[in-house]
């Protein structure tokens, strides 16, 4: 979104104010606010339809879905996962009391290499925890048969990936568990929100014990559970928001052809294409700097940017394997990511919104084709 003169990565999907307004009278008129009201039950039914899942919790922000589904498969010991990624990734290992054990991401889609999972094994690991990245699926299969052959659990963090699609199976659909984030800066938003997708009515109601403290009813705690319920007032926001999403996702469909058209031949210079039979949701737009090639490095180039008022971001650096409570760790050393390490050190988000003008785009554009 254009601020004065300044380019911003994202702008938030809102819905129609007067919609709103309307939908907000009849909660305060209902006196009913929180705790799985009529419009969280809405809301928790048009997805499962939307995303083509049997089963979703909602929960108040994206990081507790990933909190709740390691208790929910009472995960222990380690857990093999990325370190390209946003932090709460691991930090919800880590606030389990569990290890987190990283390996190397696949350079065609920044998820994590299954070639260097295996190796990562050992008697005290349970379960692997991949993030599609960017909404670029994992090689989804190739986990599964991995996890299958030593009985781990897969807990997909699936925050970039509302609405994505392999072959018309929603990729929601894959491992145990997946997590999802409605933060203001992803593709469907509730202001802030998330979900936890599983397969089962046993699990489901499990989990929504899970988010309520525990209670099964007005007397009886049978977990010790956390406060992670999404209210009514950001349910409507997304009841609203998910009529608008297919539309969004088509304008940022036409973002991602025009940077490609653009910056396909530029030197030193490197994007995503789509991915075979694959439904994305634009959810970003990376682009990966090789300074060699293209004369600048990948932090003059954003620095060049920001001083043009363009405020791309270098999504994901540092890696969290080098934050101050990981970088111990064996798995941690930068010799075991070499792939990621590098990837790191190139990337920057370019703005990408269902609000991008072409004239915003093509201010972008000339920058980096004119460096």
């Amino acid at each position: 979104m254009e601020q004065g003169n300044k380019i911003t990565v994202t702008t938030p999907l809102l819905p129609d104010l007067d919609e709103f307004n309307d939908l907000l009278k009849e909660i305060w008129a209902s006196k009913w606010i929180t705790n799985n009201g009529q419009y969280h039950q809405q809301l928790e039914e048009a997805l499962c339809q939307y995303l083509k899942v049997p089963y979703i919790s909602l929960f108040t922000n994206g990081t507790l879905p990933l909190l709740t589904a390691l208790q929910a498969l009472n995960i222990q010991g380690e857990v093999i996962t990325t370190p390209y990624s946003f932090v709460a990734t691991t930090h919800s290992i880590w606030w389990n009391g569990l290890t987190p054990v990283f390996v190397d991401i696949d350079p065609a889609n920044c998820g994590i290499d299954p070639d260097r999972i295996e190796e990562a094994i050992t008697p005290r690991t349970s379960a692997i925890m991949p993030v599609h990245c960017y909404g670029k699926p994992c090689d989804v299969q190739r986990i599964q048969q991995i996890a299958d052959r030593h009985g781990l659990k897969v807990i997909y963090d699936a925050a970039h990936a509302f609405g994505v699609e392999t072959d018309g199976k929603s990729i929601l659909q894959w491992g145990d568990m997946s997590t999802l984030s409605f933060h203001a800066t992803k593709v469907f938003n509730t202001v802030e929100g998330g979900a936890l997708i599983c397969h089962d009515a046993a699990t489901k109601k499990h989990i929504d014990y899970l988010k309520n403290f525990g209670f099964e009813n007005e007397t009886e705690v049978v977990a010790p559970g956390i406060n992670g319920k999404m209210d009514e007032i950001r349910s409507a926001f997304g009841l609203l928001n998910l009529a608008k999403v297919d539309a969004a996702i088509e304008h940022r469909h036409q973002v991602a052809i025009r940077y490609r058209e653009a910056l396909r031949d530029v030197p030193g210079i490197r994007f995503f294409d789509d991915m075979p039979e694959v439904r994305h949701n634009y959810s970003y737009f990376p682009i990966f700097v090789n300074a060699d090639e293209y004369g600048m490095t990948r932090d003059k180039l954003y620095e060049t940017l920001r001083q043009h008022g363009i405020l791309g971001r270098r999504y994901f650096y540092p890696l969290i394997s080098t934050f101050g409570d990981y970088r111990h760790l064996p798995s941690a050393n930068p010799d075991n990511l070499p792939v990621a390490t590098r990837i790191a050190d190139e990337v920057i988000c370019l703005p990408m919104h269902h609000e991008l003008t072409h004239q915003e785009q093509q201010r972008i554009l000339d920058i980096i084709i004119s460096h």
